[in-house]
């Protein structure tokens, strides 16, 4: 299990920019991301597989084009159960809060992207402990989760 992709952007509803590394702070998310702050879905997740199925599906899409902030490989995101924690990297923890969301309304993406994937197999978590995470950190369960490892 590792981290494919991190990516962050200024406004809600948009594409994310794929970056190299960010920095994680506690109970705030990602520092310079829209979707950072005091509230339960500080950090967004979405498989690569998803991605890939997406594409694979006929939609030309990336890193960053579902607003995940980090694309991961090896954990099936949808069947990891809420409170779940997962260490990215060295020293950041995470606490998953939410399993994909309701969308009122169509946001660019979906208009961009042909369809949105994160309210069907994207997850949220808040950040527990902060830290540096990096393309290919390795993400550890801790504690049990029904994930594939």
């Amino acid at each position: 299990m590792k981290i494919i992709s991190i990516a962050v952007s200024k406004k809600k509803g948009t594409r994310k920019e794929p970056v190299e590394e960010a920095l994680l702070t506690v109970e705030h998310g990602i520092q310079g991301d829209a979707h950072a702050g005091p509230w339960h879905r500080q950090v967004s997740f979405l498989a690569t597989e998803s991605i890939e199925k997406a594409k694979a599906g006929g939609l030309s899409v990336g890193f960053g084009d579902f607003a995940e902030n980090i694309a991961t490989e090896g954990i099936d995101w949808p069947t990891v159960a809420i409170g779940s924690r997962f260490r990215l990297g060295e020293s950041a923890l995470v606490e998953i809060t939410q399993i994909g969301k309701e969308c009122h309304k169509k946001c660019a993406i979906y208009y961009q992207a042909g369809d949105c994937i994160m309210p069907r197999e994207g997850v949220f978590a808040r950040v527990l402990e902060g830290g540096p995470i990096r393309r290919g950190d390795r993400i550890s369960p801790v504690g049990a989760v029904a994930a594939n490892e």
